[in-house]
């Protein structure tokens, strides 16, 4: 007897949002406050502000699509569905990016407050370390348990709550109670809409992750309900989470010099709760660090592993499992050589890699609605134009527009990168006569490394 396996709707609106904040790593606000301090000259809360209205503007977006397309989407199937299938590709090619440099990210991240905790021990080695015990453990085919990450989430969460706590008390006994109301964190002397902009366009990584419940549709009860509200409250707290830690944070360190930004909570974690404290933010932050690119990487290799099964990606080298360990192992190794050119880039450059993607993907996703309003309409279907024309190209307007701010040189290896997924596309495509393959299980894979 033929058995159909369907994917069970089990999930409602709260486990959605508590998915989708768990994704978010909320402690990674304090984990690059000092680069969006640094960046913006003192003005990180309005950095996150920014950057929460266009992540606003494009969860409303994903939410229309996951209304008309209720299957487990993405950017890259709202776009070849709505666009065109060509479009979608690059789509998928720049989420890919996104893909390749995440884990990259966070181990240098994890590796700049070590190395600033051990300043003996040279910042590569730590890289090599987390890009070595990582792969590893990939490679042997270890999966973290949905629990396991609610349980690092709340241990995250403690910790900000805590680092908030001891931080409002720093404020109180220097400035008393007066000393946390001002308008200084949000802009001052030494900030400008550039700066700020500069900062929003960094200040996007953090809520990388707000879109992932999309690819949980199929398992979802009332998903064109759940789906599009999930999303937009996750941005929501999550921005409110990211707005109010960074300004706090700014008041206990006004400005936006400091000796090492890329660890400088680090040393405001001592600074406000001593020593114990110091080494609790630390421990909680390399954990955080390592759980995160330990998903990152995996998900990373199951993606081009999908893209390779899809005849995407070359078949033969990408669409492989080990015999032994049934795990993409060329894939997993070609992440963690990816990871390696952290060694020679800094944490501005390389977060603008990864928002490159992010941009490109959230601007064709707002203008993905605009496309799919005029297909309806033509087919007689009225929708709202204000919901399906207005909003979203204010969203597309403003992605586009933090696209334009982002690092110099991550605009060039971006555009490098869609330069070469062009030429991918020609070769697939048999000169743009054709289709591409569509990536079936791309987003399936995905989420199974995610969880």
């Amino acid at each position: 007897m033929h058995v159909t396996t369907t994917l069970t709707r089990t999930l409602k609106l709260p486990s959605l949002v508590l998915f989708g904040l768990a994704y978010l790593t909320p402690l990674i606000v304090l984990a690059i406050f000092g680069l969006i301090a640094e960046t913006t000259g003192g003005a990180a809360p309005s950095a996150y502000l920014v950057a929460m209205v266009a992540m606003l503007f494009t969860a409303h977006s994903y939410g229309r699509m996951a209304v008309a397309y209720p299957v487990a989407g993405s950017a890259y199937t709202y776009v070849r569905r709505s666009i065109d299938p060509r479009v979608g590709f690059l789509v998928g090619w720049a989420i890919l990016l996104d893909y390749l440099f995440l884990p990259m990210v966070i181990w240098l991240i994890g590796a700049s407050y070590l190395s600033a905790q051990f300043p003996g021990v040279p910042m590569w080695l730590w890289i090599v370390g987390f890009i070595l015990i990582t792969t590893v453990l990939n490679i042997l085919g270890i999966k973290v348990a949905d629990k396991a990450n609610y349980v690092l989430m709340a241990f995250q969460l403690l910790v900000i709550v805590f680092f908030v706590v001891l931080a409002i008390g720093n404020v109180v006994s220097a400035s008393g109670p007066g000393g946390l109301a001002s308008t200084e964190p949000f802009f001052n002397g030494t900030s400008s809409f550039a700066t700020i902009s500069a900062g929003a366009a960094i200040a996007a990584y953090s809520f990388l992750g707000f879109d992932a419940v999309t690819t949980l549709t199929e398992e979802t009860v009332d998903p064109r309900r759940n789906v599009p509200r999930a999303i937009m409250l996750i941005a929501l707290i999550g921005g409110g989470i990211f707005v109010a830690v960074s300004y706090i944070t700014q008041l206990v360190h006004p400005g936006g010099v400091f000796e090492d930004s890329a660890s400088a909570a680090s040393a405001i974690a001592l600074q406000i709760g001593g020593q114990v404290f110091g080494a609790v933010f630390l421990a909680g932050l390399v954990v955080a660090q390592f759980a995160s690119g330990l998903a990152a990487q995996a998900s990373a290799s199951r993606l081009i592993y999908a893209m390779g099964r899809d005849s995407v990606l070359p078949k033969a080298i990408f669409g492989r499992l080990s015999a032994k360990y049934h795990t993409p192992v060329v894939n997993l190794v070609i992440t963690g050589i990816v990871g390696l050119i952290a060694i020679f880039l800094d944490v501005a450059t390389s977060t603008s890699f990864i928002n490159f993607g992010a941009f490109t993907a959230f601007t064709l996703v707002n203008v993905s609605v605009v496309f799919h309003y005029v297909r309806r309409r033509r087919a007689g279907e009225q929708l709202n134009a204000v919901s399906y024309v207005a909003v979203p190209a204010v969203g597309a307007i403003v992605c586009a527009y933090l696209l334009s701010q982002l690092d110099s040189n991550a605009i060039t290896l971006g555009l490098s990168w869609l330069a070469l997924g062009i030429v991918v596309l020609a070769l697939i495509t048999r000169g743009f006569r054709a289709a591409p393959p569509e990536m079936t299980t791309t987003e399936k894979a995905t989420v199974e490394a995610a969880a």
